[in-house]
């Protein structure tokens, strides 16, 4: 009956989850922050040595004959400078060209397209005020900070995507191609080809632009920050709205699709975003303004993999005694201890167990809710660094928080409370087998 009962729903989700990967959309969206990964935790080491090596009160240079590496510190602060306060532009330009691609248009010119028509909606002056003084200057001729960090990144997003469906458009109208002989280079000639859909498509994105200035007296960041991306974030970093995240992935785990990936297009923009905020503020010797970020799932939702299956393994170890969960168990504990636990959801199987299901299901949650908690009474410091996936825990833990002590106990805590939620669920699958065989 359960076992029929959760085929149908793997049927149902599999389909929808089928229809959502294919959206062409969404695969752009993830395709382009999965080559973005690389810039913010570039980024995020910057901000790493700036705390533990060149800081004079927290980090190596705090001792007296490495008092000299403060002087470096600039370093590290270009690094993070030059990546997370420029993530909406580098994120803009990857989505352009992963959009002409499935337009069948190579090249990276596309994301140059892209780049110049987001920027054409944008103000191009700050009204500096003087802190002391009060005054107000116009400074002319640049591009406010908001406009290229984490904040831009849902207007980047719409923008790089109209623009480069227009473009793709105009680019198949062959009265709009300049075509020359074919003693001009190969190079020469597609510039000229894609002269007209470029003036066009960034005119027209700019034309749109200002018709919404002209019309509504906001820019276009202000209205999509205001309506759309703010009150996503609030969500997200809200404990039910993460818990309500964590819950959808997981439910994917269970009837075989990569739970990840489906929450991939939401958690990516709002999870990285927040980590950047967090290490800028950081940097700049602020107040960090975010509990949750993609280091906090990792660390407290998603040790060992999802599920928390780390503290499965030490179940199966401890009281199983069924030869397959043992077997399969080894074979799991190396990648398990880098986050990889595919071995263990589709060896045991958890996927569609309605026993095994329960605890993967509710583990993350309840590890989730206790890492909010300790975090927010500060207990557990709150992540700046964004740390590779795969970095085993604890010492992820301690990186991604910049050395937090009560950030590892509480991962600790988490495992040892996910390890009691997974024992009389390992108990009750030894038993199962048990009838079996009689």
């Amino acid at each position: 009956m359960e076992n029929g009962f959760l085929e149908k729903l793997s049927n149902v989700l599999g389909v929808f989850a089928n229809k959502v990967n294919n959206m062409r959309y969404i695969k752009v969206i993830k395709n382009a922050f999965a080559a973005l990964l690389p810039v913010i935790i570039t980024g995020a080491f910057g901000t790493l040595f700036s705390a533990m090596v060149f800081d004079s009160e927290n980090g190596l240079a705090r001792i007296p004959f490495l008092r000299f590496l403060e002087n470096l510190k600039p370093i590290s602060q270009s690094i993070s400078y030059v990546t997370l306060s420029f993530l909406t532009i580098y994120a803009v330009f990857l989505i352009g060209i992963e959009l002409a691609k499935l337009n069948n248009i190579k090249g990276v010119f596309p994301g140059i397209v892209a780049v110049m028509s987001y920027l054409s909606v944008n103000p191009t002056f700050i009204n500096y005020v003087n802190a002391d003084t009060n005054v107000s200057t116009l400074v002319e001729n640049v591009l406010g900070k908001q406009y290229s960090d984490t904040k831009g990144l849902f207007l980047g997003m719409f923008i790089a995507i109209l623009s480069i469906e227009l473009y793709s458009w105009l680019d198949r109208q062959d009265k709009l191609t300049i075509k020359m002989p074919d003693t001009v280079p190969s190079n020469v000639s597609a510039s000229f080809s894609a002269l007209i859909p470029t003036v066009l498509t960034v005119s027209i994105i700019a034309a749109f632009g200002f018709a919404i200035l002209s019309l509504t007296g906001m820019y276009a960041y202000d209205i999509v920050y205001t309506v759309v991306q703010k009150p996503l974030e609030g969500l997200i970093q809200g404990l039910p709205g993460i818990l309500l995240l964590v819950f959808i992935a997981q439910v994917f785990w269970v009837i075989g699709i990569h739970g990840n990936q489906m929450v991939k297009p939401i958690r990516e923009p709002l999870l990285l975003g927040a980590i950047a905020v967090n290490t800028d503020a950081f940097n700049a010797g602020k107040e960090l303004p975010n509990i949750i970020t993609m280091p906090f799932w990792d660390m407290y939702m998603s040790i060992g993999g999802s599920g928390v299956t780390i503290s499965l393994l030490i179940a199966i170890f401890l009281v199983t005694k069924r030869s397959d969960y043992k077997e399969i168990a080894k074979l799991s504990a190396a990648p398990g201890i880098f986050n990889i636990n595919e071995p263990l959801i589709f060896g045991l199987p958890i996927m569609l167990n309605p026993i095994l299901a329960i605890p993967f299901i509710f583990v993350p949650l309840i590890t989730g809710t206790i890492g909010y908690f300790a975090t927010a009474i500060g207990f557990a410091g709150k992540a700046v660094v964004m740390v590779p996936w795969p970095t085993p825990p604890i010492i992820n833990a301690y990186i991604a928080t910049a050395g937090s002590m009560g950030a590892v106990i509480t991962q600790l805590i988490c495992i040892v409370v996910a390890v009691l939620i997974y024992l009389p669920f390992v108990k009750i699958a030894d038993k199962q087998a048990k009838a079996q065989e009689a």
